[in-house]
């Protein structure tokens, strides 16, 4: 597997050329739009990676499933569906989803929690009595799930996040003005951009994207994180709308449930067999890292992982 790994790295390399890093967050500049990294982590707690794996970057998109989770945990299916829909959006991941209606309900059907909107009301969602608890609770899941307990905020990007985010404040503005947001929008926004500032590694992704591949269960163990119908519920969005507007050129290509995020990042499960976390800050036009979907497409070619 580290041969093959190796291998496809190298081929897929050279498209890291044909990206740019993410310029609308000040301190996302500062990456080598040259790195590429990743990291396999199977059910039984097997790994192999190839490159990168080990370099520090933020989660920044990759926090909406585990968003989404934190959530369903908090209230169950039935109350998560009633906020936020499950349908692909069909625009930008920080479009404003605007539709003509003053039902709440409906406005609802239009968002999923992996755009911008939908990802902003589900800090909403999450227990606690303020919003740093709601964020604690968050951090801790995360750590769990990536079974590294010394997961932190990457202060800087949080910072550059926060004062740059005009366009974020005009969507959870537009969701208090829906009656969707209780309460101070600036708290809400707070938890949002120190989640997407949470640092990680393409070891951390894979082992996110393993409990999910192992539906809730811990890699190597019988340990449940969380129950198998909340997988279920997060793998099927993932494919659906994971990928930003490319997530259905995703399926075709490479067909299995995953997350991008603009920091490079994507997490990717493969139902049953393994996980996969890929770092690459360049990036395509729909802020997928670009060499990172390369590398996926070729493994996933290669060890047949589509799930069609």
């Amino acid at each position: 597997m580290e041969q093959l790994l190796e291998e496809l790295l190298e081929a897929s390399q050279p498209y890291t050329q044909n990206g740019k890093l993410a310029n609308y967050i000040p301190e996302l500049l500062k990456a080598d739009p040259n790195a590429l990294g990743i990291y396999v982590m199977r059910p039984d707690g097997k790994r192999s990676w190839a490159g990168d794996c080990t370099h520090k970057f933020t989660i920044q998109s990759v926090v909406k499933p585990i968003l989404l989770l934190q959530a369903l945990l908090d209230n169950g299916i039935d109350v998560v569906r009633s906020h936020v829909g499950v349908e692909a959006t069909g625009k930008p991941f920080d479009a404003i989803n605007a539709i003509n209606t003053n039902e709440k309900a409906l406005y609802s059907e239009h968002l999923n929690p992996m755009v911008n909107m939908g990802a902003i009301l589900m800090c909403t969602l999450i227990h606690g009595d303020t919003y740093q608890e709601k964020f604690d609770r968050l951090l801790d899941l995360t750590r769990k799930l990536a079974d590294n307990p010394d997961i932190v905020v990457d202060e800087a990007v949080y910072q550059s996040e926060k004062a740059t985010g005009s366009k974020n404040r005009a969507l959870a503005y537009l969701l208090k003005t829906y009656g969707m947001i209780q309460g101070d929008v600036e708290e809400v926004l707070d938890c949002y951009f120190r989640a997407c500032s949470i640092q990680v590694t393409c070891k951390d992704l894979a082992r996110i994207g393993a409990v999910l591949a192992n539906r809730g269960r811990a890699p190597g163990s019988d340990e449940r994180i969380f129950p198998a119908k909340f997988a279920q519920y997060v793998n099927a969005i993932l494919l659906t709308c994971g990928m930003y507007d490319g997530s259905g050129d995703f399926a075709v290509r490479v067909g299995i449930p995953a997350k991008s995020g603009v920091g490079g990042g994507i997490m990717a499960v493969v139902p049953t067999r393994m996980g996969i976390g890929i770092f690459g800050p360049a990036l395509d036009k729909n802020g997928n890292s670009i060499a990172g979907i390369r590398l996926l497409e070729e493994f996933s070619h290669r060890m047949y992982l589509s799930i069609f």
